[in-house]
C-alpha cells in the first residue's frame, strides 16, 4: 500500500479494501504537497499534486555520457529475449534514416521472428498473468507489480515491438506499426508464453488492441483487467503531448528528443514526477539509437488515424452480451489525458467492475504499484485455482 505523508492533517481510512474505492479526501488548505511512496523505501518517492511543469525535464546524469552503471542495464539483466511473430515485408535490415542517425543492429528485426524483451517472475507452473504496458511506456512500469504477483502466479511483462528493449524495425522493413499488426503480434507472443488460459492486464492506449484480440480468443482468457483504458468517445483523440509525434517533419524531430519522447510523454499524464533512475530506463532506448524515435513516430501516426475506430469497436465488444470474459476496469482518477467523465456510466451499463484509485494518474501501475498488484491478485483468486 502506498504511504502518504502530507503537510496538512489528513483523515485516512484505517483499512484499504482492494475492491472498494477509497473515498476522495477534501482538503481545507488550497495548497497541499502530498508525497506518495510506492514502497516502504523512503527514497523511492515521487511528488503528487505537483504543477504540470514539474517532471517535464530531467538532467542527463547517469545517462549515455556517464561512466556510472546504468539502471537500464540492471533492468535488462532481469529479462530475456523471446522470439515470436514472423517478420513481414522483405525482412531486410533498415536503411540509414534521415538526420544521419545510426540504427543500432541489436534493435532491428532478424530475418525470421521478432525479438521481444520480457521479464518473468514466479513459478511457470502457476496460473499465468501477462502485464501489457501502454503507449508510450515499457514493461519496466510493472517492475513493482511483478514481485507481488509472483507469490502465487507466473507474472510476465513484455515490451511491445518498437518500445523498450524489443525489436524496433524501421517502418516498411518488417513492421509498419499499424494497430492491426499489433493485434496480430499479440496473439503470437501470448501463445509463446502460454498454451493454457491466461489473464491479461493492459494499460492505456493499447487497451483497444488487446480487447480486439480478446474478442476472438475468449476461450484463452481467464480475466481481462484494463488500467485507464480509452473508454469514451472523448478518449479517442490522442493528447497533444502524443499527437505531436505524428506531425510531418516536426514529429520526426521531436521523436528523436529523449526529453520529449520519453520524459515529457510519461510525466505530463499525471500529477507526479519520477526518480531520475527510473527516467533513465525509459529514456535509454532513445539515447542509443534513432530506431526508437522512428518507431514512436510511426505508432503515433497509426494511433491518430486508427484509434477512434478501435475505441468504438472496443466499446461494442465490451457491451455485447456475447462477451463472456470477466472484465475489470481500474482507474487512476488523476489522469490528465483521459477524463473520468463517462467511465462510471459505461461500467454500469456494461456490468463490468470498476475500481478507482483517487491518488493515481494515467500510469496507475507506476503510481500505486502495490495497490494495483494486490487488486490483480484479488481478482485472480476469485477465478483461478492456485
Amino acid at each position: 500500500m502506498a504511504i502518504c505523508l502530507s503537510s496538512a492533517s489528513l483523515s485516512l481510512p484505517k483499512q484499504y479494501h482492494p475492491f472498494i474505492s477509497t473515498p476522495q479526501i477534501l482538503y481545507r488548505k488550497k495548497k497541499v504537497i502530498l508525497t506518495c511512496q510506492s514502497s516502504n523505501d523512503p527514497n523511492e518517492d515521487y511528488l503528487l499534486d505537483a504543477p504540470v511543469s514539474v517532471g517535464d525535464g530531467f538532467s542527463f546524469s547517469g545517462g549515455k555520457y556517464s561512466d556510472e552503471p546504468s539502471p537500464a542495464d540492471e533492468w535488462f539483466k532481469q529479462g530475456k529475449i523471446v522470439k515470436a511473430h514472423p517478420v513481414g515485408g522483405t525482412g531486410e535490415k533498415a536503411k540509414d534514416p534521415i538526420f544521419g542517425l545510426a540504427m543500432a543492429g541489436s534493435l532491428q528485426a532478424s530475418t525470421d521472428l521478432f525479438r521481444w524483451f520480457c521479464v518473468e517472475s514466479g513459478s511457470p507452473g502457476n496460473p499465468p498473468v501477462i502485464l501489457i504496458h501502454g503507449f508510450p511506456s515499457q514493461a519496466y512500469s510493472y517492475r513493482k507489480v511483478l514481485p507481488i504477483l509472483s507469490k502465487n502466479y507466473h507474472a510476465i511483462a513484455f515490451d511491445w515491438l518498437g518500445f523498450g528493449f524489443s525489436d524496433k524495425p524501421q517502418p516498411k522493413y518488417g513492421f509498419d506499426y499499424t494497430l492491426k499488426e499489433y493485434e496480430e503480434s499479440l496473439e503470437s507472443i501470448v501463445n509463446e508464453f502460454s498454451k493454457d488460459k491466461v489473464t491479461l492486464v493492459v494499460q492505456g492506449y493499447f487497451s483497444p488492441v488487446v480487447v480486439k484480440y480478446a474478442k476472438d480468443h475468449q476461450e484463452k482468457l481467464n480475466n481481462l483487467i484494463l488500467l485507464n483504458p480509452p473508454l469514451t468517445v472523448k478518449h479517442a483523440n490522442l493528447p497533444s503531448t502524443l499527437a505531436i509525434f505524428s506531425n510531418f517533419l516536426l514529429g520526426e524531430i521531436f521523436s528523436q528528443d529523449p526529453l520529449r519522447a520519453s520524459d515529457k510523454a510519461l510525466t505530463s499524464c499525471g500529477p507526479y514526477k519520477m526518480k531520475e533512475d527510473d527516467a533513465m530506463v525509459y529514456r535509454r532506448p532513445y539515447l542509443i539509437s534513432g530506431s526508437s524515435g522512428f518507431a514512436l513516430n510511426a505508432i503515433s501516426r497509426s494511433m491518430k488515424k486508427e484509434l477512434k475506430a478501435y475505441v468504438e469497436e472496443m466499446r461494442r465488444i465490451l457491451m455485447d452480451e456475447k462477451w463472456k470474459v470477466e472484465t475489470t476496469v481500474c482507474w487512476g482518477q488523476r489522469d490528465r489525458w483521459l477524463s473520468f467523465e463517462g467511465v462510471e456510466d459505461f461500467c454500469k451499463e456494461s456490468n463490468h467492475q470498476l475500481i478507482t484509485l483517487p491518488m493515481a494518474g494515467h500510469h496507475v501501475q507506476e503510481d500505486c504499484s502495490e495497490e494495483v498488484g494486490n487488486i490483480i491478485a484479488g481478482i485472480l483468486r476469485k477465478t483461478t485455482r492456485i
